[in-house]
């Protein structure tokens, strides 16, 4: 009965990190374990020309993290929703990062007249396991899900490795995990990454769709990235030598996609 929950109670109102800029709006949400330092080589990039609204997302950043979420796609969505109406920003760019453009792709699917164009960095798409055809591709996104399934089980592991990573990203405090928001870590990755809609999301979206990614990205499922690719309206930007993170040279594509 979550989703009666979820209509009943009001969505929490997200922390909107930033701000800046004038003329047409460009909300930036970012993905699990990070908050919207995330697009620090970015924003600089798009605010000359947009107005730039950066908001991080339930559970993470400086957002509220509720005792009874379950943080789904349906309730991350819902609160960026309420976020976004109280801040009237009328016809938007919208752009999400790993599993922010999950969330994204919802948000655009369920507010067609709000979304001006839908943009994707580094989205995580997974398809069901038994819906994949070849081999390489099944076993590939088994690998995934098993090691979701082990980051989930080993909470004192998962939190020294990624302290180990955030130590070494090109971007202050761009990982996140830690007891603080251990529970939306884990709720957010085994009901919003591994249980995602992302490709029917997408399917429905009507505005143009702009995907980037890195040609090195370890979080990369090519079978989910080929299905994306023949969708209406969808065109993909490939950075060669790129990763999961939003370094200059993929914040320079990724603010050409934007317009």
């Amino acid at each position: 009965m979550g989703w009666l929950r979820d209509l009943i109670r009001r969505p929490p109102l997200l922390h909107v990190a930033g701000d800046e800029g004038e003329g047409t709006a460009v909300v930036m949400i970012h993905g699990i374990a990070s908050s919207s330092v995330t697009f620090e080589r970015l924003i600089p990039l798009v605010t000359p020309y947009h107005r730039v609204v950066t908001i991080d997302l339930l559970g993470f950043g400086e957002s509220p993290a509720p005792a009874d979420a379950e943080y789904t796609i349906r309730e991350h969505t819902a609160a960026l929703a309420r976020t976004i109406a109280s801040l009237r920003l009328g016809h938007f760019v919208l752009v999400g990062h790993s599993m922010g453009s999950l969330i994204a792709a919802r948000y655009a699917a369920l507010h067609p007249r709000r979304v001006a164009k839908l943009v994707l960095v580094s989205p995580p798409v997974y398809l069901p396991t038994e819906t994949i055809g070849g081999d390489v591709d099944r076993a590939a996104q088994g690998l995934y899900f098993r090691a979701y399934e082990f980051l989930r089980q080993n909470k004192e592991f998962t939190i020294r490795a990624a302290g180990r990573l955030a130590r070494l990203s090109p971007i202050k405090n761009l990982l996140d995990v830690s007891e603080r928001n251990w529970r939306a870590f884990v709720l957010s990755l085994q009901n919003s990454i591994e249980t995602q809609t992302t490709i029917t999301d997408l399917a429905t979206v009507k505005a143009p769709i702009e995907v980037v990614y890195g040609s090195l990205d370890p979080f990369l499922a090519p079978a989910g990235l080929r299905v994306i690719e023949q969708l209406r309206g969808v065109t993909t930007h490939r950075v060669e030598g790129g990763d999961h993170v939003i370094r200059p040279r993929m914040a320079r594509v990724v603010a050409t996609a934007i317009g």
